[in-house]
C-alpha cells in the first residue's frame, strides 16, 4: 500500500529489483527493462523535458540516452559485475534513511502551514556512472528534483555516498517544493538558479547539519569565494539560457564536458556562492529557510547589498 504521510502520498520505486532484472537480461533487452520498468512511472517528469520514453527512430534520443547523459549508469553496463552495487542499493538501512528524509523534508513545510499543491510523490535511487564528470566531481552522489512530484537520487554505492544520500534527497525535496510555487521559465536567470540552489542546500543542512553540506559547497574555500567568485557572479546575475548559466553554476569543467563555453569558474561556483548568499539573507532577515523556499528570487536578491563585499 502507498505510504500516506501528513496528507501526502509518497511512493518509492524499488530500483534494485529492476536492476537485478536488467543484470540478468540479455543485452538486447536491457534498455527496454530500464525504459519501461524504471522510467515509465516517471513519464510526466520526462514529458516536461519533451523526452520520449522511446524514440520513434532507431537509436534516436529518448529516456535511455537522456539518463546516460545525466550521469546515470547505462542499462548496457548493468551486468553480473554490477551485482555488488545492486546489493548495496538494496540495503534496508539505506532505504529507511531515504524514506525518512523525504517524509521529514516534505512534512516540514506542512508543519509551517505551507499547503503543498502536489499531494503525490514518487522517488527512486539510481546507480550513477562512476566515469561521469559530474559524478566524479560531486564525490559520487547527486540528485534531481526540479519537477514537482518526482525525485531522483543517484550514487556509486559506498559507505560515504550512502550516508550522504538522504541529505541530497532533502536538497531535492526543497527544489520540488519551490517549483510548486515558483513558475519555471526557460529564460530563468543565474540569480534565480543561485537562489534555488542556495535554498536547497541551506534546507538540507538545516535538517542534517552543516557538516553534511555537499562538495558543491565545501570544495570552494573562503578566499576563492570572496576574492574571485563573488565579483564575477555579481556582474552575471541576469545571465539566462542553459548554455550561458552552466559555466557559472557548475563550473568550466562540467560546462566543457557538456559542450558549452567556459568563463573561468571553478567547480559548482554558483552552488557555493548561492549557498552563502542565501545564508546571508536568512541571517540578515532572521527568516526560516522553510518559509524562504517559496519566495520569489527578487525578494531574496533585494536583501543582499551587504553580501557582495569581499569580506562578507
Amino acid at each position: 500500500m502507498p505510504k500516506i504521510y501528513s496528507g501526502l502520498q509518497i511512493d518509492f520505486l524499488d530500483s534494485d529489483t529492476v536492476y537485478e532484472k536488467i543484470a540478468n537480461a540479455p543485452t538486447g533487452k536491457k534498455d527496454d527493462i530500464f525504459r519501461y520498468e524504471m522510467m515509465l512511472p516517471f513519464k510526466k517528469k520526462w514529458d516536461c523535458y519533451n523526452i520520449p520514453i522511446k524514440s520513434p527512430q532507431e537509436n534516436g534520443y529518448d529516456v535511455v540516452m537522456a539518463c546516460e547523459m545525466l550521469g546515470f549508469l547505462s542499462p548496457k553496463n548493468i551486468t553480473h559485475e554490477t551485482k555488488e552495487s545492486i546489493a548495496l542499493l538494496s540495503s534496508e538501512k539505506l532505504k529507511k534513511s531515504c524514506k525518512e528524509s523525504i517524509e521529514k523534508s516534505l512534512s516540514s513545510f506542512i508543519e509551517c502551514n505551507i499547503d503543498l499543491p502536489m499531494r503525490k510523490y514518487l522517488y527512486t535511487v539510481l546507480l550513477a556512472n562512476p566515469e561521469s564528470p559530474y559524478i566524479k566531481l560531486s564525490d559520487g552522489y547527486s540528485g534531481d528534483g526540479g519537477i514537482p512530484g518526482y525525485i531522483f537520487a543517484s550514487l556509486t554505492p559506498n559507505a560515504y555516498t550512502m550516508k550522504r544520500l538522504p541529505v541530497a534527497l532533502a536538497h531535492e525535496c526543497n527544489h520540488n517544493v519551490r517549483y510548486q510555487f515558483i513558475k519555471w521559465s526557460n529564460d530563468i536567470t543565474l540569480g534565480e538558479m543561485m537562489v534555488s540552489e542556495g535554498l536547497a542546500e541551506n534546507f538540507a543542512t538545516h535538517l542534517f547539519g552543516e557538516e553534511f553540506a555537499g562538495p558543491w559547497v565545501t570544495n570552494t574555500d573562503n578566499e576563492t569565494l570572496h576574492e574571485y567568485i563573488k565579483p564575477l557572479m555579481k556582474d552575471a546575475l541576469s545571465v539566462s539560457g542553459l548554455e550561458n548559466l552552466t559555466p557559472y553554476l557548475y563550473g568550466d569543467e562540467i560546462a566543457k564536458a557538456q559542450g558549452y563555453f567556459e568563463v573561468g569558474m571553478p567547480y559548482c561556483a554558483g552552488y557555493a556562492c548561492g549557498y552563502h548568499m542565501v545564508k546571508h539573507y536568512l541571517q540578515k532577515t532572521e527568516s526560516s529557510v522553510i518559509e524562504a523556499t517559496i519566495l520569489p528570487a527578487d525578494d531574496i536578491m533585494n536583501e543582499l547589498d551587504g553580501f557582495w563585499g569581499k569580506s562578507s
